[in-house]
Protein backbone atom coordinates (compact mmCIF):
# COMPACT_ATOMS: atom_id res chain seq x y z
CA UNK A 1 0.00 0.00 0.00
CA UNK A 2 2.67 2.40 0.99
CA UNK A 3 4.48 1.97 -2.25
CA UNK A 4 1.49 2.51 -4.56
CA UNK A 5 0.94 5.98 -2.33
CA UNK A 6 4.80 6.81 -2.94
CA UNK A 7 4.27 6.24 -6.33
CA UNK A 8 1.02 7.89 -6.92
CA UNK A 9 2.93 11.05 -5.19
CA UNK A 10 6.00 10.95 -7.69
CA UNK A 11 3.38 10.42 -10.48
CA UNK A 12 1.65 13.86 -9.25
CA UNK A 13 5.05 15.28 -8.65
CA UNK A 14 6.09 15.17 -11.90
CA UNK A 15 3.01 16.40 -13.59
CA UNK A 16 3.28 19.45 -11.14
CA UNK A 17 6.83 19.95 -12.82
CA UNK A 18 5.38 19.54 -16.21
CA UNK A 19 2.92 22.10 -16.04
CA UNK A 20 4.99 24.26 -13.76
CA UNK A 21 7.06 23.89 -17.26
CA UNK A 22 4.72 24.03 -19.36
CA UNK A 23 2.79 27.19 -18.09
CA UNK A 24 6.70 29.46 -17.03
CA UNK A 25 5.70 33.23 -16.52
CA UNK A 26 7.82 35.22 -18.94
CA UNK A 27 6.68 37.71 -16.90
CA UNK A 28 7.61 36.90 -13.49
CA UNK A 29 11.06 35.68 -15.05
CA UNK A 30 11.41 39.25 -16.52
CA UNK A 31 11.35 40.60 -13.17
CA UNK A 32 13.51 38.42 -11.18
CA UNK A 33 16.60 38.55 -14.13
CA UNK A 34 15.90 42.48 -14.08
CA UNK A 35 16.03 42.21 -17.90
CA UNK A 36 14.19 42.07 -21.24
CA UNK A 37 15.18 41.20 -24.23
CA UNK A 38 13.36 43.53 -26.57
CA UNK A 39 13.30 42.69 -30.16
CA UNK A 40 13.39 46.31 -32.08
CA UNK A 41 13.54 47.41 -35.62
CA UNK A 42 16.99 48.04 -36.86
CA UNK A 43 16.35 48.87 -40.61
CA UNK A 44 12.96 50.91 -40.41
CA UNK A 45 13.36 54.45 -40.56
CA UNK A 46 11.90 56.70 -38.57
CA UNK A 47 10.49 53.41 -36.19
CA UNK A 48 14.45 52.30 -35.91
CA UNK A 49 17.63 52.59 -37.70
CA UNK A 50 21.14 53.42 -36.67
CA UNK A 51 22.47 56.95 -35.69
CA UNK A 52 25.83 58.40 -36.57
CA UNK A 53 27.48 56.57 -33.94
CA UNK A 54 26.14 53.20 -34.80
CA UNK A 55 23.59 53.33 -31.60
CA UNK A 56 19.24 52.38 -32.21
CA UNK A 57 17.32 54.87 -32.89
CA UNK A 58 14.17 55.97 -33.43
CA UNK A 59 10.39 55.56 -32.20
CA UNK A 60 10.53 51.98 -31.27
CA UNK A 61 13.96 52.53 -29.50
CA UNK A 62 12.61 55.18 -27.29
CA UNK A 63 8.90 53.21 -26.67
CA UNK A 64 10.95 50.35 -25.55
CA UNK A 65 13.53 51.91 -23.60
CA UNK A 66 10.73 53.29 -21.70
CA UNK A 67 8.59 50.35 -21.26
CA UNK A 68 11.66 48.76 -19.08
CA UNK A 69 12.49 51.59 -17.50
CA UNK A 70 8.53 51.55 -16.30
CA UNK A 71 8.72 47.74 -15.59
CA UNK A 72 11.77 48.63 -13.52
CA UNK A 73 14.09 46.75 -15.45
CA UNK A 74 16.87 46.79 -17.57
CA UNK A 75 16.31 46.94 -21.51
CA UNK A 76 18.53 44.45 -23.94
CA UNK A 77 17.98 45.90 -27.48
CA UNK A 78 17.75 42.89 -29.73
CA UNK A 79 18.10 44.62 -33.38
CA UNK A 80 15.36 42.54 -35.86
CA UNK A 81 14.15 42.55 -39.70
CA UNK A 82 10.77 41.95 -40.86
CA UNK A 83 10.93 38.55 -41.45
CA UNK A 84 12.66 37.55 -38.07
CA UNK A 85 10.49 39.28 -35.97
CA UNK A 86 7.99 36.42 -34.86
CA UNK A 87 11.14 33.53 -35.08
CA UNK A 88 12.84 35.43 -33.02
CA UNK A 89 9.69 35.27 -30.38
CA UNK A 90 9.18 31.25 -31.03
CA UNK A 91 12.33 30.54 -30.36
CA UNK A 92 12.84 32.89 -27.31
CA UNK A 93 15.75 35.17 -28.72
CA UNK A 94 13.57 37.86 -27.49
CA UNK A 95 10.95 38.36 -24.32
CA UNK A 96 8.41 40.74 -26.67
CA UNK A 97 9.11 42.67 -30.00
CA UNK A 98 8.41 46.50 -30.14
CA UNK A 99 8.70 46.54 -33.83
CA UNK A 100 5.47 48.40 -35.54
CA UNK A 101 4.52 44.88 -36.02
CA UNK A 102 0.88 45.02 -38.22
CA UNK A 103 -1.72 42.43 -37.05
CA UNK A 104 -2.72 39.59 -39.24
CA UNK A 105 -4.81 36.47 -38.87
CA UNK A 106 -2.01 34.40 -40.25
CA UNK A 107 0.44 36.11 -37.58
CA UNK A 108 -2.81 35.99 -34.71
CA UNK A 109 -1.97 31.86 -35.26
CA UNK A 110 1.57 32.10 -34.06
CA UNK A 111 2.16 35.09 -31.25
CA UNK A 112 -0.31 37.36 -29.57
CA UNK A 113 -0.59 41.04 -30.07
CA UNK A 114 -0.83 43.62 -27.78
CA UNK A 115 -3.57 46.94 -28.08
CA UNK A 116 -1.79 49.28 -30.83
CA UNK A 117 0.27 51.72 -30.24
CA UNK A 118 1.39 53.93 -33.51
CA UNK A 119 -0.94 54.85 -36.29
CA UNK A 120 0.26 53.66 -39.94
CA UNK A 121 -0.98 52.48 -43.00
CA UNK A 122 0.75 50.91 -45.74
CA UNK A 123 0.88 51.74 -49.20
CA UNK A 124 2.31 51.69 -52.90
CA UNK A 125 4.71 54.63 -53.73
CA UNK A 126 6.32 55.68 -57.36
CA UNK A 127 6.81 58.54 -59.46
CA UNK A 128 4.27 60.65 -60.07
CA UNK A 129 4.15 59.64 -64.42
CA UNK A 130 3.43 56.24 -63.40
CA UNK A 131 -0.50 55.64 -63.68
CA UNK A 132 -0.64 53.22 -60.98
CA UNK A 133 -3.80 53.12 -59.07
CA UNK A 134 -4.24 49.52 -57.95
CA UNK A 135 -2.69 46.08 -57.06
CA UNK A 136 -3.96 44.67 -60.09
CA UNK A 137 -1.62 47.08 -62.31
CA UNK A 138 1.15 45.30 -60.31
CA UNK A 139 1.79 43.03 -63.13
CA UNK A 140 3.45 45.79 -65.49
CA UNK A 141 5.48 47.09 -62.95
CA UNK A 142 7.88 45.63 -60.78
CA UNK A 143 7.01 46.92 -56.80
CA UNK A 144 10.04 46.60 -54.20
CA UNK A 145 8.69 45.22 -50.57
CA UNK A 146 10.35 43.44 -47.58
CA UNK A 147 10.69 39.66 -47.63
CA UNK A 148 7.67 38.16 -45.10
CA UNK A 149 6.36 41.96 -44.08
CA UNK A 150 2.62 43.23 -43.88
CA UNK A 151 2.97 44.79 -47.14
CA UNK A 152 4.61 42.28 -49.07
CA UNK A 153 1.98 39.39 -48.15
CA UNK A 154 -0.88 41.58 -48.69
CA UNK A 155 0.01 42.87 -52.24
CA UNK A 156 0.28 38.87 -53.30
CA UNK A 157 -2.87 38.39 -51.78
CA UNK A 158 -4.28 41.33 -53.56
CA UNK A 159 -2.49 40.12 -56.86
CA UNK A 160 -0.78 36.44 -56.93
CA UNK A 161 0.48 37.83 -60.12
CA UNK A 162 2.53 40.96 -59.03
CA UNK A 163 5.91 41.31 -60.13
CA UNK A 164 7.00 41.83 -56.22
CA UNK A 165 10.89 41.84 -55.56
CA UNK A 166 11.28 40.36 -52.45
CA UNK A 167 14.30 41.68 -50.68
CA UNK A 168 15.38 40.84 -47.00
CA UNK A 169 14.48 43.74 -45.31
CA UNK A 170 13.24 47.43 -46.19
CA UNK A 171 16.38 49.01 -46.32
CA UNK A 172 17.19 46.43 -49.02
CA UNK A 173 14.03 47.19 -50.31
CA UNK A 174 13.85 51.04 -50.10
CA UNK A 175 17.62 50.61 -51.98
CA UNK A 176 16.29 49.18 -55.14
CA UNK A 177 13.68 51.58 -55.53
CA UNK A 178 15.77 54.36 -55.45
CA UNK A 179 18.66 52.81 -57.25
CA UNK A 180 16.00 52.45 -60.44
CA UNK A 181 16.04 48.42 -59.78
CA UNK A 182 12.09 48.79 -59.10
CA UNK A 183 9.63 50.99 -60.48
CA UNK A 184 7.51 51.02 -57.15
CA UNK A 185 8.23 50.65 -53.33
CA UNK A 186 5.50 48.86 -51.11
CA UNK A 187 6.15 50.18 -47.54
CA UNK A 188 4.79 51.82 -44.21
CA UNK A 189 3.54 55.79 -45.16
CA UNK A 190 5.94 57.32 -43.10
CA UNK A 191 8.88 55.33 -43.90
CA UNK A 192 7.86 56.84 -47.53
CA UNK A 193 8.19 60.47 -45.63
CA UNK A 194 11.48 59.80 -43.80
CA UNK A 195 12.93 58.55 -47.19
CA UNK A 196 11.61 61.61 -49.35
CA UNK A 197 13.34 63.91 -46.78
CA UNK A 198 16.68 61.82 -47.44
CA UNK A 199 16.63 61.68 -51.06
CA UNK A 200 14.88 64.95 -52.50
CA UNK A 201 15.35 63.71 -56.21
CA UNK A 202 13.34 60.50 -55.92
CA UNK A 203 9.71 60.65 -56.01
CA UNK A 204 7.59 59.08 -53.16
CA UNK A 205 4.23 59.94 -54.91
CA UNK A 206 1.21 57.30 -53.23
CA UNK A 207 -0.11 55.09 -55.50
CA UNK A 208 -2.84 53.65 -53.16
CA UNK A 209 -3.25 52.23 -50.11
CA UNK A 210 -3.31 48.37 -49.29
CA UNK A 211 -4.82 49.10 -46.03
CA UNK A 212 -4.53 51.04 -42.76
CA UNK A 213 -1.80 49.16 -40.17
CA UNK A 214 -1.50 50.07 -36.83
CA UNK A 215 1.43 49.16 -34.88
CA UNK A 216 1.33 46.50 -32.59
CA UNK A 217 4.10 44.98 -29.88
CA UNK A 218 3.47 41.07 -29.28
CA UNK A 219 4.37 38.13 -27.42
CA UNK A 220 4.45 34.45 -27.64
CA UNK A 221 0.93 32.58 -27.12
CA UNK A 222 0.38 31.95 -23.80
CA UNK A 223 2.04 35.16 -22.06
CA UNK A 224 -0.95 36.83 -20.49
CA UNK A 225 1.16 38.32 -17.63
CA UNK A 226 3.00 40.09 -20.20
CA UNK A 227 0.27 40.85 -22.64
CA UNK A 228 -1.74 42.24 -20.26
CA UNK A 229 0.79 44.50 -18.57
CA UNK A 230 1.92 45.86 -22.14
CA UNK A 231 -1.57 46.59 -22.61
CA UNK A 232 -1.94 48.30 -19.72
CA UNK A 233 1.39 50.25 -20.37
CA UNK A 234 0.09 51.09 -23.47
CA UNK A 235 -3.15 52.41 -22.37
CA UNK A 236 -1.45 54.63 -19.49
CA UNK A 237 0.63 56.35 -21.88
CA UNK A 238 -2.12 57.19 -24.05
CA UNK A 239 -4.16 58.49 -21.45
CA UNK A 240 -1.01 60.56 -20.42
CA UNK A 241 0.29 62.11 -23.66
CA UNK A 242 3.48 59.74 -23.98
CA UNK A 243 2.77 58.18 -26.98
CA UNK A 244 1.33 61.01 -28.53
CA UNK A 245 5.13 62.90 -27.66
CA UNK A 246 6.56 60.05 -29.81
CA UNK A 247 4.30 60.78 -32.69
CA UNK A 248 5.15 64.14 -32.43
CA UNK A 249 8.84 63.85 -32.17
CA UNK A 250 9.05 61.11 -34.95
CA UNK A 251 6.47 61.26 -37.31
CA UNK A 252 5.58 64.99 -37.10
CA UNK A 253 1.95 64.89 -36.68
CA UNK A 254 0.11 64.37 -33.28
CA UNK A 255 -1.29 60.38 -32.97
CA UNK A 256 -4.65 59.90 -34.84
CA UNK A 257 -7.13 57.73 -32.86
CA UNK A 258 -6.42 53.66 -32.75
CA UNK A 259 -8.81 50.87 -33.31
CA UNK A 260 -9.37 48.79 -29.63
CA UNK A 261 -8.47 45.59 -30.24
Amino acid sequence: MLRQVVKVLAIAGFAVGVAGTAYADKFQDVLSKGVIRIGIPADLPPFGFQSANREPEGFDIDLANMLAKALGVKAELVPLTGANRIPYLLTDKVDITVSLMGLTPQRAKQVWFSAPYASTSLAVFGPKNLAVHSAAELKDYKVAAAKGNTEETALTEMNPKADIMRMENDAAAAAAYLSGQAQLFACSSFVAVELAKKNPNKEFDLKFVIRPSPGHMAVKIGESSMLQWLNSFIFFNKVNGELNKLHMKWLGRPMDPLPSL
